[in-house]
C-alpha cells in the first residue's frame, strides 16, 4: 500500500473520470470577500471550521485536520489551535463516517464525499489562499493525509503528516511538500515499517520532504507540531 508514482503535473480542474471513489477532490478556492465571525463553526455534514480571533486581512490559509483511529474532530482542532491565532490560519476538522476513515475499512467513498463538501462550504464562505492550503493528520489521520495529498496536490499544496502508518493513493495530482514525523519509540506504527519506508518512497518518486524523528511513542509532540506549522507558514 505504500508505493507512490511519480508527480505529475495537472489542470486544475480535476478529470470527470475521475471522483470521490478515486479520493479525489473537487472543491477549489475562489475570489471571496466574504468573511466567517471567530470561533468554531459546525458545518453541515459533520465538520468543524474553527477561525481564529484575528483572521489575517485577505485570504487566509487553511488546514485540514485529520483525526485518529476512534478520534474525533473536536480532537483534531486541538493540535493545531494554538497555532491558530499567531499564525491566522483557519482550521478544518471534519468527522469520518465511520471509526476510522474510508480508505482503510473499504475503500475512497463516504469521507472523501463528506469532506469534499465541507470544503465547498468553507470556499464559499470565507477567502481561502489557494497557495496555502493543507492537509494534517494523525495516525490513521496522517496515512489519510498521504493518500490524499499524493490525488490532490493540485487542491493540497502542503502535507503534514504525524506518525502515518501507510500511503495508498489511486492517481496522482500535482506536487505537494511533505512534513513527516514519528517516534523511534512508537509501538502503534513501528517506525521501520511506517515512517523509514513512506519517506524514502516518496523522495524516490519525486516529492520534496521533510523528515522529523523523535524519542517518544505514538503522540504528537508539541515542539513537533511547532516546527511543522514554522515549516509551512515560512516555506
Amino acid at each position: 500500500m505504500i508505493g507512490v508514482p511519480a508527480p505529475e503535473e495537472t489542470s486544475p480542474h480535476p478529470r470527470p473520470d475521475e471522483g470521490v471513489r478515486h479520493g479525489r477532490l473537487t472543491a477549489r478556492p475562489a475570489a471571496n470577500p466574504v468573511a466567517v465571525e471567530p470561533g468554531t463553526h459546525r458545518l453541515d455534514g459533520r465538520a468543524l471550521l474553527h477561525v481564529p480571533p484575528d483572521p489575517e486581512d485577505g485570504p487566509s490559509r487553511l488546514a485540514v485536520v485529520l483525526h485518529g483511529a476512534g478520534g474525533t474532530a473536536e480532537q483534531a482542532l486541538r493540535w493545531l489551535s494554538p497555532h491558530a491565532g499567531a499564525d491566522g490560519l483557519l482550521l478544518l476538522a471534519p468527522q469520518s463516517v465511520s471509526s476510522t476513515w474510508d480508505v482503510i475499512v473499504g475503500g475512497y467513498g463516504p469521507d472523501a464525499a463528506r469532506l469534499d463538501a465541507a470544503l465547498k462550504e468553507v470556499f464559499a464562505r470565507t477567502a481561502i489562499d489557494a497557495d496555502h492550503v493543507a492537509v494534517a493528520g494523525f495516525s490513521d489521520g496522517a496515512s489519510y493525509a498521504l493518500s490524499l495529498g499524493v490525488a490532490n496536490g493540485d487542491l493540497f499544496r502542503t502535507v503534514l503528516a504525524f506518525s502515518p502508518g501507510f500511503m495508498a493513493p489511486m492517481v496522482r495530482h500535482g506536487r505537494p511538500r511533505f512534513f513527516v514525523s514519528h517516534g523511534t519509540g512508537d509501538p502503534v506504527l513501528p517506525i521501520d515499517r511506517c515512517s523509514r519506508r513512506l519517506v524514502p518512497a516518496l523522495r524516490e518518486t519525486g516529492y520534496s520532504v521533510t523528515y522529523q524523528e523523535f524519542d517518544g511513542g505514538h503522540e504528537i509532540p508539541p515542539q513537533t507540531v511547532t516546527a511543522a506549522v514554522r515549516w509551512w507558514t515560512d516555506g
